[in-house]
């Protein structure tokens, strides 16, 4: 008996308070054919929410953490657990694997948003408002196929010495 391959897919994490952005974004790569896990449309009446959201966190190819004013006000939420978890998973995957997938969807800056240092290590993409554009929902797709570090998101770390940024935050034109 052949068992059929876990499907991949990406996990979408955010605050409540972007729920209408979270579900633009949504919406673009679901439309694009990319499999996303969203609590809103994903959770069923009676399901135990916080492990269904553990093992979507564990077995996604991709995590979209949503950043935003909103997250970075609120010191306390379940996206924050989402977030570490996420972390920790990262941290027992290879550099060259793509996981984290920042999205910043106002003007937060990166240097003083409230997220995890990991989160610092990759690019981040900002999405103004949550609209997407066709370069973003290729990567993404692509990132969940191949599963490495997408072409926009370079590792800005360095092993030893002071973090150096060079051209922070991808805008798509």
């Amino acid at each position: 008996m052949s068992q059929s391959a876990p499907q991949v897919r990406c996990s979408l994490s955010y605050a409540s308070q972007d729920q209408e952005a979270a579900r633009r974004i949504f919406d673009a790569l679901r439309a694009a054919g990319i499999e996303v896990w969203f609590d809103q449309s994903e959770l069923r009446g009676g399901e135990v929410w916080d492990q269904k959201m553990r093992r979507e966190i564990r077995d996604c190819a991709l995590f979209i953490p949503v950043i935003s004013a909103n997250s970075d006000a609120r010191h306390e939420g379940y996206f924050r657990c989402e977030w570490r978890l996420a972390v920790e998973r990262a941290g027992d995957m290879s550099e060259r694997v793509a996981f984290l997938f920042p999205v910043v969807i106002d003007d937060t800056s990166e240097s003083r948003a409230d997220v995890p240092s990991r989160f610092r290590e990759v690019q981040w993409t900002r999405l103004p408002g949550g609209e997407t554009l066709p370069a973003l929902l290729s990567e993404c797709g692509a990132c969940c196929r191949r599963r490495h570090r997408p072409r926009f998101g370079r590792v800005c770390r360095q092993e030893r010495g002071p973090r150096h940024h060079h051209g922070r935050g991808a805008y798509y034109p």
